[in-house]
């Protein structure tokens, strides 16, 4: 709670306040890993994750040509300069090879890769590049490869990758697991709209009706078709007091495979997206 209320007191002197909720060509296809079923894998998006003890919620999962997994979180989880620390070209990040635990692995996770300690070793100037570019890659020990399912809980998905945008007004969908809500999980699903894009298309601000709060950094969005839309990573106090920013994680993987060696590609979800809230409640409650 400490966050929130930082984010609202620097709504006195500030238009615009965004902190963290803590907070080249893709590569060829290759065909998936074989994952687990989705109804019993421990580790899927909207897991926990853990860096030095700073929680954060896991957005989308990746492999590689080698079927290597991965599972993102946002870059700034891992971030050592403080709650207003967002700019990735200046802000502090434990290093590459930082343990991350994963909630659901048997094996602490490795981060292999972090946007902002990217962005910083290029010299990135682009000033919306360095605000929003917002993911970081965790490698999972090969132990816990065959308990991984990519969907996302609740709506299903991702169906493929957003690259266009949203439009003022679409819907999002969302999976948040913050320690703050104290293990109640209906409020983990969460549906909103899009208040429209900013940074030059490297951010959608958007509005759930139950916001984002610290510990769902990281979690995934999704548009109106199920497609991966983003990577939840800060409150606002505009346009919206409570909406979110959401980096594109279209920008943020074109980004990760220009400049590293990982060749990681976005996971489909094996369950089918159903934006169906009714039908979602009573399929969670086995009816």
């Amino acid at each position: 709670m400490k966050l929130l209320a930082r984010v609202f007191a620097a709504a006195v002197t500030c238009a615009t306040v965004a902190l963290p909720l803590v907070a080249a060509d893709a590569p060829s296809a290759s065909a998936a890993p074989t994952w687990a079923p989705a109804a019993s894998a421990p580790i899927h998006p909207g897991v926990q994750t853990f860096t030095a003890g700073a929680q954060c919620t896991a957005n989308f999962v990746f492999f590689d040509a080698s079927n290597t997994v991965y599972i993102g979180q946002a870059a700034h989880c891992s971030g050592t300069g403080g709650n207003t620390a967002t700019n990735g070209c200046t802000s502090g990040s434990l290093p590459i090879g930082t343990q991350v635990q994963v909630t659901g692995a048997s094996q602490p996770g490795v981060m292999v890769y972090n946007s902002w300690l990217t962005m910083q070793g290029l010299g990135e100037a682009d000033a919306n590049t360095c605000q929003f570019n917002d993911l970081a890659l965790i490698k999972l020990n090969p132990a816990d490869f065959g308990k991984v399912n990519p969907s996302i809980p609740f709506w299903g998905g991702p169906t493929g990758i957003d690259t266009n945008g949203t439009v003022q007004g679409e819907n999002v969908y969302s999976y948040g697991n913050s320690e703050l809500r104290g293990g109640v999980s209906q409020l983990s699903p969460k549906q909103g709209v899009s208040l429209g894009d900013g940074g030059g298309g490297w951010s959608h601000n958007v509005y759930t009706a139950s916001p984002g709060i610290p510990g769902d950094s990281g979690s995934a969005f999704l548009n109106s078709t199920g497609a991966a839309l983003g990577v939840l990573s800060t409150v606002q106090i505009a346009p919206l007091a409570g909406s979110n920013g959401v980096g594109d994680v279209s920008r943020e993987i074109n980004y990760m495979n220009a400049h590293s060696s990982l060749g990681a590609q976005l996971a489909l979800g094996t369950q089918p997206f159903n934006p169906n809230i009714a039908a979602n409640l009573l399929g969670a409650l086995g009816l």
